[in-house]
């Protein structure tokens, strides 16, 4: 995999003011906030929320999913009130999460193949892809493990693996610590540390405790989801800086 900023040395995420909404209104609006990479080369962010239809609504701003209805928000460079800048994004982010689907039979190195097809190179060897993101995870000696055999921090460690084995610029982590110890949230930690090198990553976590242990900067989600027809005339939710703790990395 590739190494260092290049590709990210624009601000990786500007949002001023974004709000998103469904069927019933608008659910959600993001303070101003700016992610870039640091004087170290990363670009490394954790957003504190315990509501998961919150998460979502991020996850999916950030990725190109969702159109912001109000506000600005560029990400990795393109403008994510135009389709084709939500396009060019989704191609270049990847999304780890501790769930999803699978068959059975589905092992880890599956898993990783399958997501490799995301690769932005058309001539890209999906089994190299594949083999490279497992070497270096460590994952190799449970490649041919079935992903629901496997043990929890191993399968979790396997969705950071598809998440960027298609090599993303922008690495989006939504739940990937909730119900781990102490032990285990930390061994996942460094391994979020060591994909840190290659690319930016924006983590939604419950509380703050596993953040800490990653990511330059903290800020928390302090109310709820805003529900109503009209566009709020404020800042809904409001943002307070955590203060990371003075960890090697």
């Amino acid at each position: 995999m590739r190494s260092g900023h290049a590709e990210t040395a624009i601000t990786s995420v500007l949002s001023a003011g974004v709000g998103a909404r469904d069927a019933t209104g608008y659910t959600i609006r993001l303070a101003t906030f700016r992610l870039e990479p640091s004087e170290l080369g990363r670009a490394v962010l954790g957003i504190v929320t315990p509501r998961s239809a919150a998460s979502a609504t991020i996850v999916g701003l950030l990725s190109g999913r969702i159109a912001p209805a109000y506000g600005e928000l560029r990400v990795l460079g393109h403008d994510m009130a135009t389709q084709a800048g939500r396009a060019a994004v989704r191609r270049r982010v990847g999304i780890a999460r501790p769930g999803g689907m699978v068959w059975p039979t589905t092992t880890v190195r599956k898993l990783v193949e399958h997501a490799a097809r995301r690769s932005a190179s058309p001539c890209a060897d999906r089994t190299l892809l594949a083999a490279a993101i497992l070497d270096r995870l460590a994952l190799m000696p449970w490649a041919e493990v079935p992903l629901r055999a496997a043990p929890d921090l191993v399968a979790r460690r396997a969705r950071l693996a598809a998440a960027c084995v298609h090599e993303p610029n922008l690495l989006i982590i939504d739940g990937l610590f909730d119900h781990l110890g102490v032990r285990d949230r930390a061994i996942l930690a460094g391994v979020v540390t060591e994909l840190e090198r290659d690319m930016s990553v924006v983590a939604i976590e419950r509380d703050a405790d596993s953040l800490l242990l990653f990511c330059d900067q903290v800020i928390m989600l302090a109310d709820g989801i805003l529900l109503g027809r009209a566009a709020p005339p404020a800042t809904v939710y409001e943002f307070s800086q955590v203060q990371p703790l003075d960890h090697a990395r």
